[in-house]
């Protein structure tokens, strides 16, 4: 897991190695004051030597000053290495799932990738902080420390054989009780996420059904666990206060009452006991920071392992980068494929499909809803892998192909119109990054777009709002078809994507796509007879399987469920 994140720190390493020097050199300065201190007492005040004592005053200051300057350096140093290291990881988190196939992307959900993103991240960053900062500060001061108290103090080392395993027996316990708690915190915040982000997708659905006050109890539910968590996880972590300040106080009282006993046997002066009492304070205040350590580790334990489970997960998609690069035709064939989302026989959706569609052919395939319409066209363009046989295009298995390429010339205008904030021109380019504007209308004209964006004031520079809540549904689906059809793709794929708009400009956008791209394969998938009824051909599908093809008359002519679905749809447009 570690070695995961580290290397995220890249062109950050320079900052990263730095701060442990400034905090050695911080510490160095630290330790030297409280002997400084002790010199000065003892041979300056007490000797009543100025000389002595204005020089060594001068020294005093110079490692004061040295150690403010380290100390800042070692600040600015960690700041720089912690948010560079950041940054790289939202990078690298970002990046990696861009890479991900549709079946990694299922294994998370989109509230719990946010998450891991942001908050998670910024655990990790703190942790990371802390880590080249005070985890080389504390030991240091620690070490450095213990070993000045054995020098000038002696036997009052026995007072720490004491405080120290208190301390850690203590912490130990403590951490075994924190972890778990924030754990359970971090998972929490997905399920607010999650209930956040369906509330504001669905809004208009919340309000059209009058749902406002369950929504606001599912989010609550979901806050109050992050609270009831974080606020267990406190009440423990708050326990390392009393524990660390008891043991400094005692430890304390100890030093003083056995430091005054050795010097008036006069085994010890009072500059030694001072600079020991001054050591005291560096042990024990280095014991808190190496608990504050232990703390943010454990907090950021659990977002580190979440992070890792992102960045260690193998896109289960072979990208094929040297693949072939040219797709010759649109031509399409499904050789005895069956498929599975989790990979296993024994939970087919689909089940030995065979077919075959000629290079500018035009397709429909019907279906009750779940019977597999939408995994069946997801193969074309690869958006999963087949779990048995073969699906090709242009007469080439889709898995030879370099996945770019295959997807530049598969073009799908999905089921949920996806479209993002910017213009509309901007929208559609995501198809063509080049287009003119004269191909961008052109496009638009063939998807009947024009109707709507021609009496804009703006026209193409409209503004989309996120999701393009500023667009009806039928508009949406439209522009989604004008983005698709845009580059002139050898396969164009349909999914149930004219559900809003009407008979009548659904069959204007037949026509016209077929006159702009002849040579184009369309596949289309709908509820409605009359979307299909002039493709070449048309496949039923039931419960995963081709149990017929054939023209709207041969299928009218032969198939029961065809003609069924046919009179009702036809009585509903009558009654209509």
């Amino acid at each position: 897991m570690n070695k995961t994140l580290l290397k995220s720190v890249r062109e950050f390493k320079k900052p990263a190695l730095a701060t442990p020097l400034f905090m050695i050199g911080e510490v160095a300065m630290e330790v030297a004051i409280p002997t400084l201190m002790a010199t000065v007492i003892d041979n300056g005040v007490m000797q009543k030597d100025m000389r002595y004592l204005t020089h060594t005053s001068i020294v005093l200051i110079a490692a004061a000053m040295l150690s403010l300057l380290f100390g800042v350096l070692g600040g600015i140093m960690a700041s720089k290495a912690s948010c560079g290291f950041a940054k790289n990881l939202r990078h690298d988190l970002f990046y990696k799932m861009q890479d991900f196939s549709f079946h990694n992307i299922d294994k998370f959900s989109t509230s719990s990738l946010i998450t891991r993103m942001t908050t998670d991240v910024q655990n990790v960053q703190n942790a990371f902080q802390m880590v080249i900062r005070i985890c080389f500060r504390a030991p240091l001061m620690f070490i450095f420390a213990l070993a000045m108290v054995v020098r000038n103090g002696g036997r009052l080392i026995l007072v720490f054989a004491v405080a120290v395993p208190v301390i850690t027996i203590g912490m130990g316990i403590i951490m075994r009780k924190v972890y778990p708690a924030f754990t359970r915190a971090f998972k929490s915040y997905d399920k607010l996420n999650n209930v956040v982000e369906e509330n504001v997708t669905g809004i208009r659905a919340v309000k059209a059904y009058v749902r406002e006050a369950d929504e606001e109890k599912r989010f609550a539910k979901a806050n109050d666990m992050i609270h009831d968590n974080f606020v267990f996880g406190q009440k423990l972590t708050s326990l390392t206060s009393p524990l660390m300040m008891g043991t400094t106080y005692a430890s304390m009282l100890a030093i003083s009452w056995f430091g005054a006993h050795s010097i008036v046997s006069g085994a010890m002066t009072t500059g030694q006991l001072m600079s020991v009492i001054s050591y005291t304070m560096q042990i024990l205040m280095s014991l808190m920071m190496i608990s504050m350590i232990v703390i943010m580790l454990a907090i950021s334990r659990a977002s580190a392992q979440r992070i890792s489970e992102v960045l260690e997960t193998q896109t289960d998609m072979d990208t094929n980068e040297q693949g072939e690069q040219t797709v010759a035709d649109g031509s399409i064939d499904f050789d005895h494929v069956n498929f599975s989302y989790n990979g296993k026989n024994d939970t087919l959706c689909l089940h030995d499909i065979t077919m075959h569609v000629s290079s500018g052919e035009t397709i429909g395939i019907l279906g009750n809803t779940g019977c597999g319409k939408s995994t069946l066209v997801s193969l074309i363009a690869r958006l999963y892998d087949t779990t048995d046989g073969a699906v090709k295009v242009g007469g080439k298995d889709v898995r030879q192909y370099a996945l770019h390429s295959l997807r530049a010339e598969v073009s799908m205008v999905l089921q949920k119109n996806q479209l993002f904030s910017g213009t509309i021109a901007e929208n559609l380019r995501w198809s063509k990054p080049d287009a003119s504007d004269a191909e961008i209308k052109e496009a638009c004209a063939i998807a009947q777009a024009n109707e709507f964006i021609d009496p804009l004031p703006d026209g193409l520079q409209t503004h989309v709002e996120q999701g393009g809540a500023n667009f009806s549904g039928g508009q949406k689906q439209r522009l989604c078809i004008a983005r698709a059809i845009l580059k002139k793709p050898r396969v164009v794929i349909f999914d149930d994507s004219t559900s809003a708009v009407d008979t009548s400009t659904d069959r204007k956008i037949k026509e016209a796509l077929k006159a702009y791209a002849p040579e184009t394969t369309k596949v289309i998938i709908s509820q409605r007879i009359s979307s299909v009824a002039d493709a070449d051909r048309i496949y039923i599908l039931q419960e995963g399987r081709i149990v017929d093809n054939g023209t709207h008359e041969e299928l009218l002519s032969r198939n029961e469920l065809y003609r069924s679905l046919y009179k009702t749809q036809n009585k509903e447009v009558e009654h209509a």
